[in-house]
């Protein structure tokens, strides 16, 4: 690993957050010592060191390469943003599970068996282990019945998320989902919403939200008891999954918040989207925290035993 102090960006279309970024912690390099740049990088050999003391990824789950060089970026002793393992493993229903089981509320979920599989699949051999058929009824009865939320258990972006208001609605958009893990979860009529961002496991920006107009409010409405409540559940999800960056959304129904989206690894960061006041937020705020990582011993490695026996092998080898 590098001893020079630099954070680097793998980015994708997104045009306002990073040059902000890059520009936020450049302008104060004098002072920290630490700069950052675009990463860039081809065909590389296994354990090479790698020149990045912090990688900031917003863009690995649509660039396979890109999570591989994450991968043993990760090896070399790299802190990465958000840690590519975690990334590639979670999925809508694990994590559903999970943070209920931590204390936040969530709505009921049942996950799916697959519409299609890849080729070469055997239905009467492969698929064995399955019940003949879904028990569509008995389902949509504990969930409570009409209307539902049908969506993609590994997807993001609101890409195949169906509220669906009958068995037909259902069973069209189940029809449709073809090799996408589908999970099927109760509907929660909120009264308000929220959508917050987590930097550094540490610091939660608590915005209202409104989904379906996609519209971020400068300023949130909610009383103090409902801010804590949000912001304390939105830094306990991300601190077990581990994410340094992070949105989790919550419907909020008769002054509950459910936490209904909350993987968000490569969160909306965008001018646009966001208005001023909020992206500038995020500007500041992501340049301290990968500021603070690039100057401490911090690495993802030392999350899995796989990463602390590299490290224990890398200080015999010093010592030898």
């Amino acid at each position: 690993m590098s001893d020079n102090l630099k954070i680097g960006l793998f980015v994708g279309m997104e045009w306002s957050w990073p040059p902000a970024f890059i520009d936020e912690v450049n302008n104060r390099t004098a002072e920290t010592g630490v700069t950052a740049e675009f990463v860039k990088t081809g065909g590389i050999a296994e354990n090479v060191d790698n020149p990045y003391r912090v990688i900031i990824d917003r863009i690995s789950h649509e660039v396979p390469y890109y999570r591989s060089y994450l991968k043993n970026a990760t090896l070399q002793g790299v802190k990465v943003v958000n840690d590519p393992f975690m990334w590639t493993a979670d999925d809508k229903y694990f994590g559903t599970s999970l943070i209920k089981k931590l204390g936040v509320a969530v709505p009921k979920t049942y996950v799916l068996p697959n519409k299609d599989y890849v080729p070469g699949i055997d239905h009467e051999k492969s698929l064995r282990n399955l019940e003949s058929s879904i028990q569509w009824d008995k389902i949509v009865e504990d969930l409570g019945g009409f209307p539902l939320v049908l969506k993609d258990a590994h997807g993001g972006g609101w890409n195949a998320v169906y509220i669906v208001h009958s068995m037909q609605e259902l069973w069209d958009a189940y029809n449709e989902s073809g090799l996408l893990t589908m999970i099927l979860q109760e509907f929660v009529e909120w009264d308000i919403y929220a959508r917050c961002m987590c930097l550094g496991q540490e610091e939660v920006r608590v915005m209202q939200y409104n989904p379906n107009e996609r519209y971020y409010y400068p300023e949130p409405e909610f009383d103090d008891a409902l801010f804590k409540h949000i912001h304390d559940d939105t830094l306990k999800i991300c601190q077990a999954f581990g994410y340094d960056m992070n949105t989790c959304e919550f419907a909020v129904r008769d002054g509950i918040p459910y936490a209904i989206d909350f993987m968000n690894p490569a969160p909306d960061m965008d001018v646009n989207s966001l208005g001023q006041n909020h992206f500038d937020w995020m500007v500041t705020k992501m340049a301290d925290h990968m500021i603070r990582f690039a100057k401490s011993d911090s690495q993802t490695r030392k999350r899995y035993d796989w990463g602390q026996k590299a490290i224990d092998a890398e200080s015999q080898s010093d010592a030898e």
